[in-house]
């Protein structure tokens, strides 16, 4: 009985050793690209409504400093083509706070982020939908999988329902936002569920690289956080790595 007892113990272990290393495997490579302390590294041209508190790259339109037109923090050190970004963020306000994380995307003297967004809002319409910022519009929303043809045409097909997508998300709480993007396909989850999925065929319209960007939405006082910013590259073959 004591040998059964031991034996088992054994294959315990060795499966739990087994998950641990599957689980560092999975994880390597991921590099933060927020120090946590400091905006070094991101820039915008008003940096009015940027800072960082409680350990998180702030957000933040009031009364007195009023959002009156999208503003973009881009992260300046390096541009992405295949990648996986995760990061968590908190939204407050009121339910016409919005906000997004801008991959892939072109950034006009400005400051304003043109193309694919990781969408969020307060009211729940757009969280974890894939929107593209200043073109095409709404590409895959909450629970949808979009097939984009050559020539522009969308294909909807359903990954998941919309609400129990939602009921996953919480409000006024740090959630987990996870970016894949390989080629022509990008995928979002957040708190480890998909929420939308699109395979972009559009030669014309898609990006296969650009720069890295956070929103800030015009519109009443709102506030969104994010932290624990990690960045993985699986591909950088038209760019220079900045590591």
């Amino acid at each position: 009985m004591r040998t059964v007892r031991l034996q088992l113990i054994c294959v315990m272990l060795l499966s739990l050793l087994g998950f641990a290393a599957s689980v560092t495997a999975e994880e390597a490579g991921f590099k933060p690209i927020f120090d946590g302390k400091t905006l070094n590294g991101w820039k915008s041209p008003n940096m009015s409504y940027w800072s960082v508190a409680d350990g998180a790259i702030t957000a933040r339109s009031t009364v007195r400093n009023p959002c009156k037109s999208n503003q973009f923090l881009t992260w300046q050190l390096g541009e992405l083509d295949d990648f996986e970004l995760k990061l968590k963020y908190r939204m407050t306000g009121t339910q016409a706070a919005n906000s997004g994380i801008q991959i892939r995307s072109n950034i006009e003297a400005d400051g304003h982020a043109i193309g694919y967004q990781a969408d969020i809002d307060m009211a729940g319409t757009y969280v974890g939908a894939l929107y593209d910022e200043r073109a095409r519009g709404m590409l895959a929303q909450r629970g949808q999988k979009t097939v984009i043809a050559a020539d522009g045409k969308m294909t909807h097909t359903p990954l998941g329902d919309s609400g129990a997508l939602m009921s996953n998300i919480k409000k006024d709480d740090w959630n987990d936002y996870r970016i894949i993007a390989r080629g022509s396909r990008i995928i979002l989850k957040i708190n480890g569920k998909v929420t939308a999925e699109v395979i972009d065929g559009d030669k014309k319209n898609r990006d296969l690289s650009g720069a890295l960007a956070l929103q800030l939405h015009s519109g009443p006082p709102m506030q969104v956080q994010f932290k624990d910013i990690l960045l993985k590259r699986t591909k950088m073959s038209r760019k220079k790595k900045t590591w």
